[in-house]
């Protein structure tokens, strides 16, 4: 299911908050022992290289908060990542052991208004702090699979940076065949392979101009060169 551009902005916002913090955190985190999977899971290192684990799950809609996925609170401290406006809601189901950061948006007047860059959609506040509790799956596992699901966006990231290079002919033909059956032949602009036959295209003509420019030049320039040697 993809996620909406509320529950984008709260993991965005959650990043930023914990890197400040000198954590590290990454998403959807598969956990071992049907234990479910971390919307965000954050690791701190101390100077003495202990640990503190943090689980959070984002929860957008009162309906969100009663969905039957499972809450994966395995964590030194575990939170609720909500809307400021969902918290009141639901502040009375919430277990005394499990924390909450509220999230709010800011308003386009207060980004246009700030006198340095805005970075994140809004800001995150601790309104109900997580009560420390013991792991209840092992350092050792939680790491594994927090490595695991870093080396997984690094992967997307490369992807993305390495663009159409990285697939084969065939793949993308095969792509192009499945998006067949709704080509618009009448709205061209409306279809991805005329986009970028397009924009192959103008680069393309836009290559050979200049070549041709340089031609023309060094032509012109070899005339002089040969009208000034008859005379």
């Amino acid at each position: 299911m993809s996620k909406t551009q509320l529950t984008l902005d709260l993991e965005k916002t959650l990043y930023a908050y914990w890197e400040e913090q000198g954590a590290t955190a990454v998403e959807e985190v598969s956990l071992p022992d049907d234990a479910g999977i971390v919307d965000t899971l954050v690791m701190q290192t101390a100077v003495d290289d202990a640990r503190t684990w943090r689980c959070f799950e984002l929860k957008v809609t009162k309906s969100d908060f009663h969905s039957a996925a499972k809450l994966s609170f395995v964590g030194n401290y575990n939170y609720f990542v909500l809307p400021a406006k969902l918290y009141p809601k639901v502040q009375v189901e919430i277990p005394a052991h499990i924390g909450v950061m509220t999230y709010r948006a800011f308003s386009p007047e207060a980004i246009a208004a700030a006198v340095v860059p805005v970075t994140t959609p809004g800001a995150l506040t601790i309104v109900k702090p997580a009560r420390y509790q013991e792991l209840q799956i092992s350092d050792e596992q939680l790491l594994l699979r927090f490595i695991g699901s870093l080396n997984r966006e690094v992967q997307k990231a490369k992807r993305v940076a390495k663009g159409l290079a990285q697939y084969s002919d065939e793949q993308l033909l095969k792509e192009l065949r499945k998006r067949s059956a709704s080509y618009d032949v009448y709205h061209p602009e409306n279809n991805l392979y005329d986009q970028f036959i397009a924009d192959v295209t103008d680069t393309t003509t836009t290559a050979l101009q200049e070549e041709v420019d340089a031609l023309t030049g060094e032509m012109a320039l070899l005339k002089l060169g040969l009208t000034g040697a008859t005379k």
